[in-house]
């Protein structure tokens, strides 16, 4: 298995008329011509209501999935001619998920469920657990690592999630509606971690559909029907909401 190796200074992200269809008659095309660059060290919101094509493009981004047609280049390397072995191994080294639902196993500790990021990374387990208590304390949870899912609070829980997402030190970290099970405080202090994630280094990509929360984004995109509807940068204006 080889890793793909990143390219010096090529953006995280390139899509150059990424299409995506399902079979059918007719065919169910989902994205038309997706052109889009993610640079490093990125801190970037993408918008829109359901259906409008963000789960999709998520599954593209992350390279659960494969475009139909165009170009999706990770870190400056055409994925089109990577095996899926190697997207595996791709995921597992540069790439970390966070979702809405936790994902969390009940019967493991918040240490030994955020060590499973490392599973498929070939790190030892006496590594794996060192760097799940490193990133445990990196989001706060310095206190909770021997406590199970069920004794954690809703925040506390996307925080683990969010920890087990970052212990392989991925380039890019992709947030699915992360605030979306979660109370406004408990939102507010997972997007909080996410802003000093990207301070440290991480490039960050939140998918929702909670304009508020894309609106206080240094970057904006928003997806409709498909198809990229507008790509923002700087701030919003107080009380702008797209």
């Amino acid at each position: 298995m080889t890793l793909v190796q990143p390219a010096d200074k090529a953006p995280v992200l390139e899509l150059v008329g990424v299409t995506k269809e399902y079979p059918g008659s007719p065919p169910l095309r989902i994205l038309h011509g997706i052109h889009l660059t993610i640079e490093a060290g990125e801190l970037l919101a993408v918008v829109g209501p359901s259906g409008s094509g963000k789960s999709t493009l998520l599954a593209l981004l992350g390279s659960l999935d494969r475009p139909t047609a165009g170009q999706l280049r990770f870190e400056g390397r055409d994925l089109a001619a990577v095996s899926d072995a190697d997207l595996a191994a791709l995921r597992a080294h540069r790439i970390g998920f966070v979702f809405q639902q936790f994902f969390l196993l009940s019967g493991l500790t918040t240490a030994e469920n955020v060590a499973t990021g490392l599973l498929y990374s070939g790190t030892c387990a006496a590594d794996r657990r060192a760097r799940a208590v490193e990133a445990l304390h990196e989001v706060g949870l310095g206190h909770r690592l021997h406590h199970h899912p069920d004794q954690l609070s809703g925040g506390e829980k996307q925080r683990v999630a969010i920890a087990r997402a970052l212990v392989a030190r991925p380039a890019l970290l992709l947030a699915d509606e992360p605030t979306g099970a979660l109370d406004s405080v408990s939102g507010t202090a997972v997007v909080d971690l996410l802003r000093t994630l990207n301070a440290n280094g991480t490039t960050v990509v939140v998918i929702t559909h909670d304009r508020e929360l894309a609106a206080s984004f240094p970057r904006r995109i928003g997806i409709h029907d498909g198809r990229i509807d507008f790509d923002e940068h700087g701030q919003t204006p107080a009380g702008a909401v797209r």
